[in-house]
């Protein structure tokens, strides 16, 4: 497994990239045999260390932890653990299901815009309903099951997770609802 260990404001120093390595390799490699890269970003924030990782899976999944400490070891530890659960969820869920996918997840590439936020006072008559586009970037979309997918949304902390469905092609959506519960939407399916 390849990794990345750095430091934001933060002098990294080989005791703790070696303390990262063996730790976080540990416990990638008891639930995930095939990882293939991992990236550790540690940073400070007034008193606190924040330890931000994420693991890449072979079979396309990313996995992501953060973790809050006064002290810089005790907040990897903390996301280690964070790590250490979601990968266990990972595994069990695999299990649960009775399928490891046999190819790795396709993705195809998208592209993805930030918009300015509207400003009430700048708003002029020619502006319309074009907003201004502050940023232009590429991202990847990933041919994933509905259940992989939830999956996928789960291990990286995100709210949402855009999609090709693998069954029909389409692209869907997950999300994680106010009221905890997880959203699917499938255009395809609104007749």
């Amino acid at each position: 497994m390849r990794y990345k260990i750095t430091g934001r404001q933060l002098d990294v120093g080989e005791a703790l990239q070696t303390h990262v390595k063996s730790e976080l390799g540990e416990t990638v490699e008891k639930y995930a045999q095939r990882p293939t890269d991992a990236t550790v970003n540690f940073s400070k924030d007034a008193h606190e260390f924040i330890c931000e990782a994420t693991v890449h899976l072979s079979t396309g999944l990313t996995a992501t932890a953060k973790g809050h400490a006064t002290e810089v070891y005790a907040a990897f530890e903390s996301c280690r653990e964070k790590m250490d659960k979601q990968l266990r969820r990972h595994k069990r869920r695999l299990k649960d299901h009775h399928k490891e996918r046999s190819q790795p997840v396709e993705f195809d590439h998208a592209g993805m815009y930030v918009l300015a936020a509207e400003d009430d006072e700048s708003e002029t008559e020619g502006s319309g309903l074009a907003p201004m586009i502050v940023a232009e970037m590429e991202t990847k979309v990933p041919t994933l099951s509905v259940g992989e997918a939830v999956m996928q949304m789960e291990l990286s902390g995100a709210d949402l997770l855009v999609f090709r469905n693998e069954k029909h092609g389409g692209v869907n959506v997950v999300h994680r609802r106010e009221d905890g519960n997880v959203g699917w939407i499938d255009p395809r399916n609104s007749k």
